[in-house]
């Protein structure tokens, strides 16, 4: 299903787009030029689409993170669970954007915490979340669900339902842009506890994920990378790309830098809750071969809701 919205139909420019990224800062920029067919997005030099997005990290309560998305050749602006109204309307300001969206993966009050105020101060801001839970989201407009697509003005978004943290949890996906925002669904190095729903639930909404390009930017929610390492280190000690990886966590936390967004292919590679296949995790929880994949999900989701580290 396809989903309108305002200036669907704007061209995008057709200007040189930059691919950028600073973990200092605050602000990442992609670029893409690409024809887009179906699910796969094909260069050609018959006709091409440009785009680029500015994706701006907001920092709220104490480890929160909402994500402004500005699509500069429409000027429209998206903000992804706002937890509080005060740090979104200073970046919007730092950056001279004006806000036309909310976009809510779930309905915790950290993640739409500032829905009613910011619909309240921004004239015609329109709020999109998920269907399957639209009655806990504040001032929602636009119910979306598995498979819908939406237009942030010329860049396509696509939405997963990924149950598990709530019943209604949503994942948006901006092909064009490599830009995942999975809210508490998927973490650097984590995933977010089973409030209301199963570990079958949960592990099939990470497995609709697993098949995006490794190069995906995974903006989550939180800023819970350092304490998830230290367990995932606790369970899969033999992983090499674990281990650095937590040495580089360790030091940037240590500087004050934040550790998100990770790329899906680091999270392939070490995120412990995306890897049940593996021998030595299925070992470490006490699993064999023949297990299926969310029992081993489970084990490793129960030993993290116990772990004290």
């Amino acid at each position: 299903r396809h989903l309108a919205g305002p200036k669907q139909d704007r061209m995008l420019s057709l200007q040189r787009a930059a691919t950028c990224c600073c973990r200092q800062g605050r602000s990442y920029c992609w670029g893409a030029t690409a024809f887009a067919t179906g699910r796969r997005s094909h260069r050609t030099q018959a006709a091409r689409t440009m785009t680029a997005l500015e994706i701006e990290r907001v920092p709220c309560l104490s480890d929160n993170y909402s994500w402004l998305v500005h699509d500069p050749a429409s000027g429209l602006t998206a903000v992804v669970d706002p937890a509080e109204q005060q740090p979104v309307e200073a970046a919007l300001k730092a950056k001279g954007w004006s806000l036309h969206y909310i976009w809510n993966t779930h309905h915790h009050a950290d993640h739409v915490g500032a829905n009613t105020r910011l619909k309240a101060s921004h004239a015609g801001l329109r709020i999109i979340g998920p269907k399957a839970d639209e009655a806990r989201i504040p001032g929602i407009d636009q119910a979306v669900a598995d498979g819908d697509t939406f237009k942030l003005g010329g860049v396509e978004v696509r939405v997963f339902d990924t149950p598990g943290h709530t019943r209604g949890h949503i994942t948006f996906h901006v092909p064009v842009a490599d830009a995942l925002f999975p809210g508490d669904t998927l973490f650097a190095l984590g995933c977010g506890r089973l409030f209301e729903g199963t570990p079958q639930q949960m592990w099939a909404s990470l497995s609709k994920l697993l098949p995006l390009p490794d190069a995906t930017r995974v903006f989550c929610a939180h800023e819970y990378t350092q304490s998830n390492a230290r367990f995932a280190v606790a369970v899969d000690s033999g992983n090499a790309a674990l281990a650095a990886r937590k040495a580089a966590i360790d030091d940037l936390r240590a500087k004050g830098i934040p550790t998100v967004p990770s790329t899906l292919g680091e999270e392939k590679a070490t995120n412990p809750f995306l890897r049940p296949h593996d021998p030595a995790l299925r070992a470490a929880m006490g699993l064999g071969p023949d297990a299926p994949d969310w029992q081993v999900f489970g084990a490793v989701r129960a030993a993290k809701d116990s772990f004290r580290g």
